[in-house]
């Protein structure tokens, strides 16, 4: 996924950035509102980190301009506002999801997939796919029974793939998809992905559309 992480405590946004990062997913972090308007409206986001209280204004008021405009991106509420009226307010404005701060940065990891999950039509984080037994929940494939380790790109690319089964995914989508807009991109990381994602988990795992891209095999 590539997530935005609103947020202006330095502290705690480089600690998140560093858990998003370490999960393997793409992270893009801002301070302020108004430079958050501006990374949407050149990057599409799978999900949005919104602290409530920032420099040049409230979260809550972000929020509801983008639900008034039709924008449906899922959004997790970062906030030291702990009131239940508080919550209330966030859930009503339209998150999807309310984080009190202090935080444990593993719940963070767990609150993402699960709304991710609910997003992609899919809340069940067990799904089988031929011989691949996958727990979206705790990271994990095993291939006929046994267990087979992915590093966290592989698992940020392979759950691309599983996000949306049969849709035909470019080069650039899946850059997009596993790196931040200012990360250095070599050009051939996405073949090196895909290659060993098909040796550990088979050679029809992940189909080539040559000069198109790639998609997730049949099972």
């Amino acid at each position: 996924m590539r997530i935005l992480l609103i947020e202006d405590d330095t502290t705690l946004g480089a600690a998140v950035r560093d858990q998003i990062a370490a999960d393997g997913q793409s992270v893009d972090w801002v301070t302020r509102l108004d430079a958050a308007s501006d990374a949407m409206a050149a990057t599409s986001y799978d999900l949005i980190l919104l602290d409530l209280m920032l420099p040049d204004g409230r979260g809550i008021g972000f929020l509801k301009v983008l639900r008034t405009r039709g924008d449906v991106t899922p959004v997790i509420i970062l906030t030291a506002l702990d009131q239940v009226s508080d919550r209330i307010e966030g859930l009503n404005a339209g998150a999807d999801d309310y984080l009190v701060k202090p935080f444990d940065l593993s719940e963070l990891s767990a609150r993402i997939g699960s709304v991710a999950r609910r997003y992609s039509g899919n809340p069940n984080p067990i799904l089988t796919h031929g011989p691949l037994d996958i727990d979206l929940a705790a990271r994990s494939v095993h291939r006929d029974g046994r267990h087979v380790p992915l590093t966290a790109r592989e698992w940020a690319l392979f759950e691309a793939f599983l996000a949306r089964p049969g849709q035909l995914l470019s080069k650039a989508q899946l850059e997009e998809k596993l790196y931040a807009f200012d990360a250095e991109v070599e050009s051939n990381t996405i073949e090196v992905h895909v290659s060993r994602l098909r040796k550990k988990l088979g050679s029809a795992i992940i189909e080539t559309e040559r000069g198109m891209g790639y998609r997730l095999g049949r099972p």
